[in-house]
């Protein structure tokens, strides 16, 4: 049978990709904005060293900025998806890579904004900010004044910034290591295939439906890692002890407060996070003992937790009916919520399939000015692709609402809530297919994809983010991190996580050194308080009425005109308060009692 090829971009069905018209027309439209936009960055020199004359200077600056920016944003835009949609034609990569060298000029020749800005007297600071010729700029002023305190001296400021590269060493070494230097060997799957290890596969492998693929993919590729351990260790002291010496250089009492203190999230909000995880992880374990059980072990490993209990449906979904059904299940958003998206989808929005050279996975790349572009590499034969789509789709429908309601300067949402609207949207699919599904085969897997989410996505980011506290807290008290005391601790919240019943293999200890988050600390939490909030907040819209779909609605357009905590509160869920995180681990437990009576 003669395999068959993804057609090359110039093959490929207009109707099936994006049009990129809202942005520029044509890349001949594009390089006329460029190089109108590129010989507009030197104008920043003007206003340098100006910026204490009045405040109506200061506005001409920020005005100036904005302005640049905004269009920066959709050159920078166009050409990355250019890019994205075809990686093998050399005109997109020579259009990014100018607009990348060309940003990073404005970006130097703008530096001097901030710590002007700052610079400024407490008495001209809020003179300036009661100023009517900065009204629209109050509140990103407001924000940037918050740094005071913790921004230094001209020379000090200088000395941090000529640290910067050499303080990404720990991270770049890790990446060095594990993602050229580390080789993990060939090893065969259940069809007898011969296949390299590495870290994709490794995935693949740890789903084989044979246990004895998945027993030797996981002790194989963790050999490598226990050969590197002291190694790894050194790195990822290394960056820990990078957080800290930022955070005490800037005056924060430690790390976790610095990395907090932009989203202006206290730090109950993650203490709260963990504990209420905790509360709940008799759940976690009685479902690994569900899987145990109809996987039909004697014992469980952590080998045994990513291959679906159920293989994957015999279900064909044809883009059409995808889109349908995403639509559908969004209805309780009202009509016209459903009638943007089924127009964007079923219009030019999405970049649908695969083609040669084409990016994989699947984003969402909203801007202001065009349209929320998505990118997908759908398969009609894959359920989970009709999730993806509705993930995507979240994404780009609260970039859609965002750049609707506010300002340019004030319509582009946080990582903080972020995955709220994603992770919402398929929360609504998931109930939908439920309530339409013809089997209990189909039915359990639903549920069994939705609690193999959240234990990814709460539970197991909870616990990374419980160890980077934990971590920072040893060093920042001068405790060494050695190999030993980081596997220590790492072993301590496997036991707590996994549970008495779980076997938990010497070398899982191991997994803490080969986490690319940990170089990026307090982070991973986010993911967890973003798919709790998504939970707690379509069980208030599905049982709630037109209020709780308006105050949702009201979320999407918020962009950041508003701290992430209030914009959640003013939605209907108080992060500062367990109740939400709670509230999507009751809904946990609930999909485990129905698991394990499907099954």
């Amino acid at each position: 049978m003669a395999t068959k090829k993804l057609l090359p971009r110039s093959k490929v069905k207009p109707e099936d990709t994006w049009d990129l018209a809202s942005l520029f027309a044509s890349d001949k439209a594009w390089e006329t904005a460029f190089t109108k936009w590129q010989k507009q960055i030197k104008k920043y020199a003007t206003f340098c060293g100006t910026l204490g004359d009045s405040p109506e200077q200061l506005a001409k600056c920020l005005k100036f900025d904005s302005k640049l920016d905004r269009e920066g944003e959709r050159i920078g835009t166009y050409a990355f998806l250019k890019t994205a949609g075809d990686a093998g034609d050399s005109s997109y990569q020579r259009m990014i890579g100018r607009f990348e060298n060309a940003a990073s000029q404005a970006a130097q020749a703008a530096s001097f904004i901030r710590p002007e800005i700052l610079s400024l007297s407490a008495t001209k600071l809020k003179k300036y900010l009661a100023s009517k010729p900065l009204a629209h700029f109050q509140l990103a002023l407001e924000r940037l004044v918050r740094y005071k305190p913790h921004t230094l001296t001209d020379g000090e400021e200088k000395l941090l910034a000529m640290q910067s590269e050499m303080s990404g060493a720990a991270q770049q070494a890790f990446s060095q290591l594990t993602d050229v230097d580390l080789k993990f060997g060939d090893m065969k799957n259940e069809k007898g295939q011969t296949i390299e290890l590495g870290h994709s596969s490794y995935s693949a492998f740890l789903n084989s439906p044979k246990r004895a693929v998945r027993k030797q993919a996981f002790h194989q590729y963790h050999q490598q890692y226990s050969a590197h351990e002291n190694t790894l260790a050194a790195t990822l002291a290394g960056s820990i002890q990078r957080d800290i010496y930022y955070a005490r250089a800037r005056n924060f009492p430690s790390a976790r407060e610095a990395s907090l203190f932009a989203d202006n999230v206290p730090v109950s909000v993650y203490d709260n996070l963990i504990k209420a995880v905790h509360s709940k992880l008799p759940a976690v374990h009685r479902y690994l003992d569900i899987r145990r059980r109809k996987m039909k072990l004697k014992t469980i490993h952590q080998y045994d937790t990513y291959v679906p209990i159920l293989s994957e449906l015999n279900v064909r979904t044809t883009w059409d009916k995808a889109v349908k059904q995403v639509v559908e299940a969004l209805a309780p958003l009202g009509d016209e919520y459903c009638k943007v998206l089924d127009k964007g989808l079923r219009g030019r929005w999405c970049d649908r399939f695969p083609n040669q050279g084409k990016r994989s996975g699947a984003f969402s790349c909203g801007t202001f000015d065009g349209d929320p572009y998505i990118l997908m590499n759908y398969q009609p034969d894959v359920l989970n692709h009709v999730f993806t789509l509705a993930h995507e789709a979240g994404h780009s429908m609260h970039s859609y609402y965002s750049a609707g309601k506010q300002s340019y300067e004030y319509y582009d949402y946080t990582i903080f809530v972020a995955e709220v609207a994603s992770t919402f949207n398929e929360e609504l699919l998931g109930k939908y297919l439920f309530d339409r599904a013809k089997s209990d085969k189909e039915r359990a897997y639903l549920v069994n994809r939705a609690i193999d989410d959240v234990r990814g996505t709460i539970i197991r980011q909870t616990m990374f983010a419980e160890f980077e506290k934990i971590t920072h807290a040893l060093a920042e008290s001068g405790e060494p991190l050695t190999v030993d005391c980081l596997k220590q601790e790492y072993h301590k919240l496997l036991e707590i996580y996994f549970g008495p019943d779980f076997v938990l293999d010497p070398e899982l200890d191991l997994e803490c050194l080969r986490i690319p988050h940990f170089y990026s600390a307090f982070y991973v939490y986010k993911y967890a308080t973003g798919m709790s909030a998504a939970i707690a907040l379509s069980q208030r819209v599905l049982h709630g009425g037109q209020a709780e779909v308006d105050a949702y609605l009201s979320f999407l357009q918020g962009g950041c005109s508003k701290y992430p905590l209030d914009l959640l509160r003013d939605a209907g869920v108080d992060m500062e308060n367990p109740k939400p995180v709670i509230t999507a681990l009751e809904h946990f437990e609930t999909l485990v009692d129905q698991l394990d009576g499907l099954l």
